[in-house]
Order: structure tokens, then C-alpha cells, then sequence
């Protein structure tokens, strides 16, 4: 007569904000090849490839990225070697190791860290570029 007013599980799943999760990849934990994530994600293990986030990317103090890396936001403990580019604010906390190209909206290193490479801050990221590298030719 009224009806059934209980909701499925699966419908209370489906419901559930996709912003507030955290993909975690723990330690001893070794992945080759892409990664792409629609929420958050932290790496405590080794990730060596492309790893695509539309949300912050944290890389925990024994995690280490090699490769390319975009995101939203991104806070690095740990070690990453490669192409970054960070739509918004990058922090780089005191014993992190930062080597490559980075792009991003605003920089945060703190004092201890090692950041090295080229880094381009300051303009609005409004699109994440896939084919942004170039070729360096030895001649």
C-alpha cells in the first residue's frame, strides 16, 4: 500500500561521494604501467609508468614514483623522478627527493627537501596535456 521505502545496499554505494576515497597503494607494493584514478590516491609503494588522478596525489615517505604523474594537488614525502604536472598546489614536504619537469599552480618546498630539475608555476593548468614532452635529440 505504501510501498517499499528501504533502500538497496547497492543503492547507498552508488550514492557515496567518489571524492572522499582513498586509493592506497601500501607499502612492499611494486606496479608497472598506467594508473588512473577518479579520487584521491596514495603511494607508499614503488609506481614506475603514468599515473593519472583527478583528485591530490600523496606519495608517503617510502613511496617512490617513477614516470609521469598528474593530478589536482599533490604533497610528496617520498621520492619522485619524472614529469609532473600539478593542476593546482604541489607540496614538497622537508625529506623528499624531486628530480624532473614540473608544472603546477603553486609551489611549497620545504626547508631539507631536494628539488631539482626545471619547474614551470604560476599560470593556471587548465587542461592536463598528454603528448606535453619533447623529444631531445642527440646530435
Amino acid at each position: 500500500m505504501f510501498g517499499n521505502t528501504k533502500k538497496k545496499a547497492s543503492d547507498s554505494m552508488t550514492n557515496q561521494n567518489s571524492s572522499s576515497a582513498i586509493n592506497t597503494l601500501v607499502g612492499g607494493t611494486h606496479v608497472e604501467g598506467t594508473i588512473v584514478s577518479k579520487s584521491d590516491i596514495r603511494i607508499d609503494g614503488v609506481v614506475e609508468g603514468v599515473l593519472q588522478c583527478s583528485g591530490k596525489l600523496i606519495i608517503g615517505a617510502e613511496g617512490k614514483v617513477e614516470g609521469e604523474a598528474t593530478c589536482q594537488n599533490a604533497v610528496i614525502e617520498g621520492n619522485f623522478r619524472g614529469t609532473l604536472i600539478v593542476t593546482e598546489s604541489l607540496d614538497v614536504r622537508e625529506n623528499a627527493n624531486v628530480v624532473g619537469e614540473i608544472k603546477t599552480g603553486k609551489l611549497n618546498v620545504q626547508a631539507g627537501a631536494i628539488f631539482n630539475g626545471n619547474c614551470d608555476m604560476g599560470q593556471k593548468i587548465k587542461s592536463i596535456p598528454t603528448s606535453d614532452r619533447q623529444e631531445v635529440n642527440a646530435s
